[in-house]
């Protein structure tokens, strides 16, 4: 069959009618091509080898993806950030009524652990939620809102500059409680654009002080 190019409204070129190259996925997406590869791989995104062994993948695929993507910038309770299916990663824990939550975003899965672990201690009654990437984190976001936000800035795909920046531009998201820790100095971070009100902490994280800036933020229960 021959192959032919295949041009999108929005200018997206794939080199057949229904599928599009890795690189093109990630270029439509806005993530890294390795990000493209391991939602791949771990089913996020529909994809089959050429006879040369590169992965075409399905642009219908690549689509629910961005609607996810669109739902979870939306910040609209109710809504999936992604259909069941297409979800890479794992399904939000059931929390008390009274708990309130924290999501932590880094792409580090051991000090994601270190500081699930460390909260847990604190005896906040305060569940954890947790995504790797500033995308993942929207996802999650869309799909329930956290109490209190405390990311990394430098990650693959989405950075957490991108996220905080979708966050403060989106009404529904504008007043959520931030805390950074990063292992670049502070007068960088300022400088690539994090807002003067969120605290900011240089890896390794003092746990105590973040412990203070957490609970100073976390909103009253109602």
């Amino acid at each position: 069959m021959k192959t032919t190019d295949h041009q999108l409204n929005d200018g997206f070129v794939c080199d057949r009618a229904a599928f599009c190259t890795t690189r093109q996925a990630a270029e439509r997406i806005g993530v890294s091509h390795r990000t493209v590869q391991m939602w791949v791989e771990n089913g996020t995104l529909q994809a089959w080898k050429t006879a040369g062994g590169h992965r075409r993948i399905a642009i219908d695929s690549v689509d629910r993806l961005l609607e996810g993507r669109r739902n979870a910038l939306a910040g609209v309770p109710g809504i999936p950030a992604m259909p069941p299916a297409a979800r890479p990663i794992a399904p939000i824990p059931a929390v008390s009524a009274s708990a309130r939550t924290v999501l932590i975003v880094d792409d580090d899965a051991m000090l994601l652990r270190l500081y699930e672990l460390e909260i847990e201690t604190w005896g906040l009654d305060l569940a954890v939620r947790k995504a790797s990437n500033g995308i993942e984190a929207l996802m999650r976001i869309g799909e329930a809102r956290p109490d209190i936000l405390v990311s990394d800035l430098y990650m693959p795909g989405m950075d957490g500059f991108g996220m905080i920046r979708s966050l403060r531009d989106n009404p529904h998201t504008a007043s959520m409680p931030m805390v950074v820790i990063s292992g670049m100095d502070k007068p960088t971070v300022l400088a690539l654009g994090l807002p003067d009100d969120v605290p900011y902490f240089t890896k390794p994280a003092p746990l105590e002080a973040l412990r203070a800036a957490v609970t100073a933020r976390l909103p009253e229960r109602v």
